[in-house]
């Protein structure tokens, strides 16, 4: 297995309303508009991940496990890869419940969304000064 963390922080516009995808962005700003970015200012987007994740993401036959925590919380997400991703997008990781492939999206088919994030964890997502982790595990 392969895993990899991303370093993340909150944002005063953090709604995570979103019922298809969840988001995370190395731009340090979010309008309302962004109902799927739960997190900003990201030390890695899809370009920045190790090229040996990035082969275990492109398979068919892969299996991803998505951690986000934010203390005290964590929250687990499953999806799947595919050989068509692309993993090149230079600000964004999408994680999606639909087969839609673009440069920004790491995995299809997840069970949840931002919609179901808990919403204790949200809230203290929307502190600037809180850092999330989202930690990629890849079989």
């Amino acid at each position: 297995m392969l895993t990899e963390e991303i370093q993340f922080f909150g944002h005063t516009n953090v709604r995570s309303l979103h019922a298809r995808t969840i988001e995370i962005t190395k731009d340090p700003h979010l309008t309302l508009n962004g109902d799927c970015i739960i997190g900003v200012s990201a030390n890695k987007s899809c370009t920045d991940l190790t090229i040996g994740l990035k082969n275990k993401i492109r398979n068919n036959q892969s299996s991803i496990e998505i951690d986000l925590i934010v203390e005290p919380f964590t929250f687990k997400i499953q999806g799947f890869g595919n050989e068509n991703l692309l993993l090149t997008h230079h600000h964004d990781i999408v994680l999606r419940k639909s087969n839609f492939i673009c440069n920004r999206t790491l995995c299809l088919n997840c069970n949840l969304s931002a919609i179901h994030i808990p919403r204790k964890m949200i809230e203290l997502l929307r502190d600037p000064s809180k850092q999330g982790l989202l930690i990629i595990s890849v079989e």
